[in-house]
């Protein structure tokens, strides 16, 4: 059992690139689901998709790794911010600008996930959800 499925995903994702992985497995949630399509859509990682594994019970979302021409990683840190022990919930004035505006920090927001530059733009703050670069 995991604690934090966040924290998890995440370091799945860490862990596979610095192995320079084709793809990697996540149980599935609705919330992760999202969480990987927004980093899709940023560019981080090449796809996601949902599926059921031969013989297993639950779902996994399978997330294809992006790299460079040269193989280089596309995702060179990625890190949680909100824990559940210490959440980290900000105004819109307050979001971090990561790598100044290279990087992205997720936010998880009354509008949904959104970017740290989206959620500014619309004046809505949230929980600081990671930090990507």
């Amino acid at each position: 059992m995991v604690s934090d499925p966040i924290a998890d995903m995440l370091t799945r994702i860490r862990n596979a690139t610095r192995g320079y992985k084709e793809s990697v497995d996540v149980p599935a949630s609705k919330f992760k689901e999202q969480l990987a399509k927004l980093l899709v859509k940023e560019g981080y990682i090449a796809s996601v998709e949902r599926m059921r594994p031969e013989g297993q019970q639950f779902d996994v979302l399978r997330l294809r790794l992006k790299y460079g021409e040269r193989r280089e990683q596309v995702i060179k840190h990625i890190e949680r911010v909100s824990r559940p022990g210490r959440r980290a919930y900000l105004s819109a004035d307050r979001l971090p600008r990561v790598r100044n505006g290279m990087g992205l920090a997720v936010v998880s927001t009354s509008k949904g996930l959104l970017p740290d530059r989206e959620a500014r733009k619309a004046g809505v703050g949230g929980e600081v959800i990671c930090v990507i670069w």
